[in-house]
């Protein structure tokens, strides 16, 4: 029998057990992380012992852990021994070229720091002078300062919004009307993360219209294809947005259109992401073998894409509620090889894109359900600092908010309810949100507050329940 306060619902060896399954290697972390006197002399040295040494001492993981990474939970994420990592860290520079790339992919050691040559160096590079020429000082966060839609169609395509409209009412769709749909429909999808959802969700409908509008008139197969897939992103955008505000069946409705107009287009990235919506839905819903399902049906359909990443994370939050240890891993295994082989997104902030970011909020969700709590508290710390541009402007409200839950969870589990409950306050009060998303992980620490008494928590209690009013 367990212990009436063990909330892991299994034995403290099992437990054990399935924290240490769970010892996955790290999040990317900033390039901040590695600008210590430290890592600047391991990095010049050229010796990658040097730099795993500098690694496992940071004072961080003294501050997260109370003592530095030993050389056997290293070893692990590298695929070493506790010997080998030893030798490394002690012996002759590792010379071995691929060897010394596999290292500085596991641990995500900063590009523009490695003394070898590594695959994207130069595309981060083109990037940074993208970056450095759009005004942004960003380049140091890997964030890009958003611009207007018609800067950016007019730099692209020398025409605004305005006269992209006109073009469409009089369908006179030649190459640059092409370009500039193109261009519309992806900045409306890099604007989900902040937008208010009502807005964003009334302009993509809009869009959506004249899309479907368009595929009427006469059009050559290059621009057919086009706009089916400009108008399958539209409605797995709108679906998302529709969702959001709480319009389950409206939802419903539009991802199966998605799904339609991916399956016609040909486009195996827009059928995938059908399926993760549905993914999502179903695990919002407590649903969990029926996200099982259609995780495997979507990653079945778009093998190779980005959505694959994140079906792969959905499984893993469905099986980690399930208590399903091994399977959680094995998913969040998939999930992060197939990240480190997919190129890094032009633009990130794009909902229909996973990044490393993206597979790091992913991965803070199913250790805070598993009750690792250290690495959970590790991610949501990353995802808080990412979600804040250089000039303090919250650009992922909705990662935020489930990142500050998750630490109100653990706070709670260690027994400071205060600050559970002012974390969680703080967390419910940001604008932009995901009502189902943001109800699952609220509810999550309602449980957690319980078992304190029922006035536990009642600043949180009260904000939460007026949530669920007007949901």
């Amino acid at each position: 029998m367990l212990a009436a306060d063990n909330t892991a619902r299994l034995c403290s060896r099992c437990h054990r057990e399935q924290r240490d399954q769970l010892r996955t290697p790290p999040a990317q972390l900033r390039n901040e992380f590695f600008e210590t006197d430290e890592f600047r002399a391991a990095f010049d040295s050229q010796h990658i012992g040097k730099v795993f040494k500098a690694y496992r001492n940071h004072p961080r993981h003294l501050q997260l852990f109370g003592k530095a990474l030993n050389q056997e939970l290293l070893g692990r994420w590298l695929g070493l021994t506790q010997a080998q990592v030893s030798k490394l860290e002690n012996g002759k520079p590792e010379q071995n070229l691929e060897a010394l790339r596999n290292y500085a992919r596991i641990l995500h050691l900063p590009v523009h720091m490695l003394w070898f040559d590594f695959p994207g160096r130069s595309r981060l590079r083109s990037l940074r002078s993208a970056e450095a020429g759009a005004g942004a000082g960003a380049a140091s966060s890997g964030l890009v300062v958003p611009r207007s839609q018609d800067e950016i169609l007019v730099a692209n395509t020398g025409m605004d919004t305005l006269e992209l409209l006109r073009r469409v009412r009089t369908s006179a769709i030649d190459s640059s009307t092409i370009d500039a749909l193109d261009i519309t429909v992806e900045q409306l999808c890099c604007d989900y993360p902040h937008a208010d959802a009502r807005e964003l969700m009334k302009t993509s409908k809009e869009w959506l219209g004249k899309m479907t509008e368009l595929l009427d008139n006469r059009l050559t197969l290059d621009q057919h294809r086009h706009i089916l897939n400009n108008a399958g992103m539209l409605a797995l955008l709108v679906g998302c947005l529709e969702y959001d505000v709480g319009d389950a069946r409206s939802a419903e409705a539009t991802r199966r259109m998605a799904m339609e107009l991916g399956k016609e287009s040909g486009e195996p990235g827009i059928v995938g992401w059908a399926h993760e919506m549905l993914a999502w839905f179903h695990l919002t819903a407590g649903n969990y073998r029926a996200v099982i399902a259609a995780a495997e049906a979507g990653a079945l359909a778009a093998p190779s894409h980005s959505v694959a990443v994140q079906l792969y994370g959905q499984q893993a939050k469905a099986y980690a509620r399930m208590g399903m240890a091994e399977e959680v891993h094995e998913a969040l295994e998939k999930g992060r090889a197939l990240l480190d082989r997919l190129p890094f997104p032009d633009r990130p902030e794009h909902h229909f894109v996973v990044d490393p970011d993206k597979w790091d909020f992913y991965a803070m969700d199913t250790y805070r359900i598993v009750g690792s709590d250290q690495l959970a508290k590790r991610n949501a710390e990353e995802v808080i600092r990412r979600s804040v541009n250089p000039e303090g402007v919250l650009v992922t409200p909705m990662r935020n908010t489930e990142a500050q839950l998750t630490l109100a969870v653990i706070a709670a589990r260690q027994g400071d309810v205060e600050e559970a409950t002012a974390l969680a306050v703080r967390a419910l009060q940001n604008g932009r949100q995901s009502r189902p998303s943001l109800l699952m992980v609220a509810s999550e620490l309602a449980r957690e507050l319980d078992t304190y008494g029922a006035a536990a928590g009642a600043d949180f209690r009260d904000l939460l329940n007026e949530i669920k009013r007007t949901t």
